[in-house]
């Protein structure tokens, strides 16, 4: 039997621990639990647990409904086109987690007060050097 998730082929794209991982990086990123998860798709919050850790098989309509909830495409987790991996640090993760939930007039603001501090972080070092 083929221990690949589903879709893949044997021998391509990444195993069930790699899947497992960048689900939970995902889910993680978005800042969902697996509670919420698990409701979405109508699982038990252990069998996400088993997924996350590659102790489960991901089956394709469940992929793609955790890659539809996360907003990446399938591809992102199966390493099909190698997409370049999030170079986010955590603070910066945090920071894109809480604008999300902001009203898109706070995020405008938050964009010119992002462009204030960068602007001042310049003139800071222009005047240094």
């Amino acid at each position: 039997m083929n221990d690949q998730p589903a879709g893949l082929a044997p021998g391509s794209g990444p195993d069930r621990q790699t899947l497992g991982e960048r689900l939970r990086r995902a889910r993680e990123y978005v800042g969902l639990k697996q509670d919420d998860v698990a409701r979405h798709l109508s699982i038990p919050r252990s069998a996400l647990s088993h997924i996350e850790a590659g102790q489960r098989k991901v089956d394709a309509l469940e992929l793609a409904r955790m890659a539809k909830l996360y907003q990446r495409p399938v591809n992102w987790f199966t390493g099909d086109d190698h997409p370049m991996e999030p170079t986010l640090t955590e603070g910066v993760a945090h920071l894109a987690r809480a604008a999300a939930s902001l009203s898109s007039q706070d995020q405008l603001e938050l964009a010119r007060f992002a462009d204030f501090l960068k602007s001042r972080a310049k003139t800071r070092v222009a005047s240094d050097g």
